[in-house]
């Protein structure tokens, strides 16, 4: 006798992903478990007396998007500090730097970001004299969107001991006036850490907020996984997890990625008791080949057609020579799984060079390693990523600003291999999606619609930049949830809507599937069940 449900959808159009029932219109909840799924009779036939029902009215239900590489602290920090994703000037942003200066209490950081100097109508890059005059005893440091830049004002120089005198760090960048040699504000890559380590932490209760803030926006969008890129500078994103887990007041599942200069550390945690459940859990280590193509640091073949003096940066984690390979091949022998950023196409070649000479050193085994990014690809290492069974971990959002100036940067012809989702899918490679937030914004019907239009900001494609690459809603469906399963080795458990996997699933307001193009990114999430719960509903 089966048993009876504690909650039931009925009435809806169930996409369910999987291929033996694509289809479905009702669904019945046991605790945390999806316990029956098919027709409505079907699932009418076992309601309880104490059965909830929700009335899908003919409503899309999707799988819960599981995003494959987010941020999360940081997100949920700046959705609580200065957001300057809207900035779309050099007045805007001074402006809103100012605003926040008017208003905040003595011996405050202003920190936060977003902005993306590069969509600006007249692309400038920020000076700290912009913003001297009204926070001169305010430090100020506050991130470019992609995370690969910093900015920071002439006090946060001062209590980082920063000048004309401080050499750049190794895979990092002070920009220097071409005239004096003084700093102009600008940190790259590894040299943001200088400013960084000044920076007062936040308090418990601050992250415990920051947390909670994140987790409530996920909720929105749909999402019920992340796969993070956690403990990024200390450990006190993960302690914030663990609290989050032990209270259980987790409404989101968390696979966290931790440095693979500390690899060691999960281990000495697991030993120590750490035992993960379906809320929170290690998913290995993570580590970075190079930077990003929006600050000049992405590693590439040739020099950069705007910087012709530069073909990029490798991360100061490549150093010294062969320290990489050896991380690597330690924690995939220790059974950690293995994410690595790579952008730039050099990048990206040198990395599949050293995860092949891993596989060959380590032997056969189902580890599933990851290229986070896998940005600007060239043909034959498409074909070796199939072969070797490396991951692609994509992010498809970062197409609609990329696509803006990436030509300026890098020509056409190396444009042609930029976010080559397509060319990734032919070739028979696993593909996941997720937004990379909050560097893109956390809403997975933002990178849908870019990957089926590949349309950028500035419209200047009208059939979509390099629309030899486009997916199918289909297939972007999958990626954002079977495929993103299966790349934290979960495709048992979630990804899917079926009898015994969790009841992680979405209510949205338009169907995807059939909906015009231009309709996918207004699509609104109507309520979100995780572990059986609803979590948001509108």
């Amino acid at each position: 006798m089966i048993a009876q449900p504690d909650l039931m959808v009925i009435n809806a159009r169930i996409w369910t992903g999987e291929p033996s029932l694509p289809y479905a219109e009702a669904l019945a909840i046991k605790d945390d478990l999806i316990l029956a799924i098919g027709s409505n009779d079907q699932i009418r036939s076992i309601r309880g007396q104490h059965t909830k029902v929700l009335d899908a009215a003919g409503h899309l239900v999707l799988p819960g998007f599981i995003d494959n590489h987010t941020h999360l602290m940081v997100g949920g920090f700046q959705l609580l500090s200065l957001d300057l994703r809207e900035v779309k000037s050099k007045e805007e942003f001074v402006q809103t730097i100012a605003a926040r200066a008017a208003n905040i209490p003595s011996g405050h950081w202003i920190t936060g970001g977003g902005w993306n100097n590069d969509q600006w109508a007249q692309s400038q890059t920020p000076v700290k004299d912009w913003i001297d005059s009204f926070t001169s005893h305010i430090p100020v440091f506050i991130t470019r969107s992609d995370l690969h830049i910093g900015f920071a004002n002439s006090a946060a120089h001062r209590l980082a001991e920063i000048d004309r005198t401080t050499a750049n760090p190794m895979g990092g960048v002070i920009e220097r006036d071409p005239y004096t040699g003084e700093p102009t504000g600008i940190l790259k890559d590894n040299a943001m850490k200088l400013v960084q380590q000044c920076i007062p932490t936040p308090s418990k209760q601050q992250y415990n907020e920051a947390l909670m803030a994140a987790m409530q926006h996920a909720a929105r969008m749909g999402i019920t996984s992340v796969q993070d890129i956690t403990a990024w500078r200390d450990w006190n994103d993960w302690e914030t997890f663990l609290r989050f887990q032990q209270q259980q007041k987790l409404t989101l599942r968390i696979y966290a990625r931790t440095q693979i200069t500390e690899w060691k550390k999960q281990l000495v945690l697991m030993e120590a008791g750490f035992c993960g459940d379906a809320w929170l859990r290690f998913g290995g280590v993570k580590g970075f080949v190079d930077g990003s193509l929006g600050s000049g640091t992405a590693l590439m073949l040739e020099p950069y057609d705007d910087v012709p003096g530069t073909a990029g940066l490798l991360a100061d984690q490549m150093y010294p020579e062969g320290i990489m390979r050896e991380r690597i091949a330690a924690a995939d022998k220790a059974g950690l799984p293995v994410s690595i950023h790579a952008i730039g196409d050099k990048a990206n070649h040198l990395l599949l060079d050293i995860f092949e000479a891993v596989i060959k050193e380590n032997g056969p085994r189902d580890r599933r390693f990851r290229i986070e990014h896998a940005q600007h690809l060239l043909p034959d290492d498409i074909t070796r990523m199939a072969r070797l069974g490396i991951l692609a971990s994509v992010q498809p959002g970062h197409v609609y600003e990329d696509g803006c100036w990436a030509k300026k940067r890098i020509g056409d012809r190396r444009c042609q291999m930029a976010y080559a989702f397509r060319s990734l899918l032919d070739a028979g490679v696993e593909v996941s999606f997720g937004t990379d937030w909050p560097v893109v914004p956390l809403n997975p019907f933002f990178g849908i619609y870019t990957a089926i239009t590949r349309q950028t900001q500035d419209g200047q494609y009208p059939d979509g930049w390099v629309p030899e690459q486009k997916l199918s809603v289909r297939e972007c469906l999958q990626a954002y949830t079977s495929g993103s399963a299966y790349a934290e080795f979960s495709e048992t458990m979630k990804g899917t809507l079926r009898a015994g996997k969790f009841a992680d699933l979405i209510l949205v307001s338009k169907d995807v599937l059939s909906a015009p193009p231009e309709d996918i990114p207004k699509t609104r999430v109507l309520w979100t069940i995780a572990g059986g719960k609803i979590v948001y509903q509108e």
